[in-house]
């Protein structure tokens, strides 16, 4: 599994889910629920997780969408 967003804006999370998903691409949100712990402050980050696999066209997919993705690391 590698990262693939690492963001605190929840609709950024469910475009790049529902992109995704579209595409037929497995996603894994993580740290959903932080937001019980955090107040709903918006302060922490969410992640999509995507299989190894997947990365080279998720990438795509999201890039060609608008997504500003940080370099891949390792």
């Amino acid at each position: 599994m590698k990262e693939l967003l690492r963001t605190t804006d929840p609709t950024e999370i469910a475009f790049a889910t529902a992109l995704l998903k579209g595409e037929g691409i497995e996603v894994f949100p993580v740290d959903v629920h932080m937001s019980v712990l955090e107040g709903g402050v918006g302060v922490l980050p969410r992640r999509l997780l995507i299989a190894d696999r997947d990365l080279f066209m998720a990438r795509a997919v999201l890039t060609d969408n608008g997504f500003d993705l940080p370099e891949v690391r390792g």
